[in-house]
């Protein structure tokens, strides 16, 4: 699945609940989750509003404390919360987007940053609902338009600023950004920090078969165009994206390591994990370390790597794929039902395979070979593609 943001006016947090909840994401759902996973100073509020006859989804984070945490107590929060390894990964990334740019900007240590309005605790409901969503719909891959600025001023704790605002602007260096006559902060660095991290591709909308179209409102109503961030979703038989590989060469490591290694970073993100025996200088055995990934967890995963194993350093780079479009599928069986991957090749046609994990629990269950488990499974898909 595809998600474009289309962001013709702008984004901010709230404004990008509100596409998703638009999309289908149970507002009562996510405020549970948060509130039971990482902090519950808060409620949420969904409206359904309207801009310029275009019917969206308002949404709006109201604090029952005014705690405001520094990038160092964030952190600790959602690395301490029960929410999924990615989603922890997703919603770190894009804190340490802000604290950097914050950093930069004020001359303090990252981990020392405070950060005022983006602390409070509706900044934090925004990003880490962000990455719920994302979840919960199943992005497969997400691009976006160029990213439009407004002009004027605007008030923050810091005084008056200038728009772009000043993190706006550092977080999004090497993102493609439009100027706009509109004399307000279309573009706040809560959202500016979301979609460069979320973002594989920045520029037109990539081809696909459009099935669903969510909006989301800002609070201001414009007088030039309607205050909306638009979210499309479709698929496509191919699906381009940008990933990076990581790779090291390890000659010196406790074999046993690697298999908690490999559980790891597939916990935090990975996409991919391979392990290839080379040799190394002097003729030494060794093993090439190659890990697949998307840009959001790559700083996580390369300090996992430094961390767990005893390489001095590693290499990234970018990485073009392309993949087939595939959903997720139920199966009823004679087993009962099973999971399995619906995947739809250039031609038009789709191929069923059933999840490794799911076969492999049948085969325990029943004390049969997992082989049987697989032909009667792909038995049972014959007859549903003919």
């Amino acid at each position: 699945m595809i998600a474009h943001f289309d962001c013709f006016s702008g984004i901010s947090g709230n404004m990008i609940l509100g596409a998703l909840i638009d999309l289908g994401v149970p507002g009562e759902w996510l405020e549970s989750t948060l509130k039971s996973s990482l902090l519950n100073d808060f409620d949420l509020t969904v409206t359904a509003t309207s801009r310029m006859g275009i019917a969206a989804k308002y949404v709006e984070v109201t604090p029952t404390s005014r705690i405001e945490r520094d990038y160092a107590a964030i952190c600790r929060m959602i690395e301490s919360g029960s929410l999924a390894p990615r989603t922890k990964a997703l919603g770190l990334a894009i804190f340490e987007k802000l604290a950097a740019a914050e950093s930069k900007i004020h001359g303090c240590p990252k981990d020392h940053v405070h950060f005022h309005e983006l602390g409070g605790v509706d900044a934090i409901v925004d990003i880490v609902g962000t990455c719920l969503c994302v979840e919960y719909l199943g992005f497969e891959r997400i691009t976006a338009s160029k990213i439009p600025m407004g002009n004027g001023f605007v008030e923050c704790a810091h005084g008056r600023l200038p728009v772009p605002a000043p993190a706006t602007l550092e977080i999004l260096k090497d993102v493609p950004v439009v100027g706009t006559d509109i004399p307000f902060e279309l573009t706040t660095p809560t959202g500016a920090a979301i979609i460069a991290t979320l973002s594989d591709e920045f520029g037109s909308m990539p081809d696909m078969i459009v099935s669903q179209i969510g909006y989301g409102s800002g609070s201001r109503r414009l007088e030039a165009i309607p205050n909306l961030l638009r979210v499309i979703i479709g698929d496509s038989p191919l699906l381009p994206e940008t990933v990076f590989m990581i790779e090291t060469s390890i000659d010196d490591m406790n074999p046993e390591i690697y298999g908690f290694l490999m559980e790891r970073l597939f916990a935090m993100g990975a996409l991919d994990v391979n392990l290839i025996p080379v040799f190394m200088k002097k003729n030494r055995p060794g093993t090439l370390l190659q890990v697949l990934c998307h840009e959001h967890v790559k700083e996580t995963l390369i300090r996992i790597i430094l961390t767990e194993t005893t390489t001095l350093g590693v290499r990234y780079y970018p990485l073009e794929r392309r993949l087939l479009a595939r959903e997720s599928v139920t199966l009823e069986t004679i087993y009962g039902p099973v999971a399995a991957k619906k995947v739809k090749t250039p031609d038009g046609a789709f191929r069923i395979t059933p999840e490794y994990e799911a076969c492999r629990e049948i085969a325990q269950k029943d004390h049969i070979p997992i082989r049987v488990v697989y032909e009667k499974i792909a038995q049972h898909v014959e007859t549903l593609i003919k």
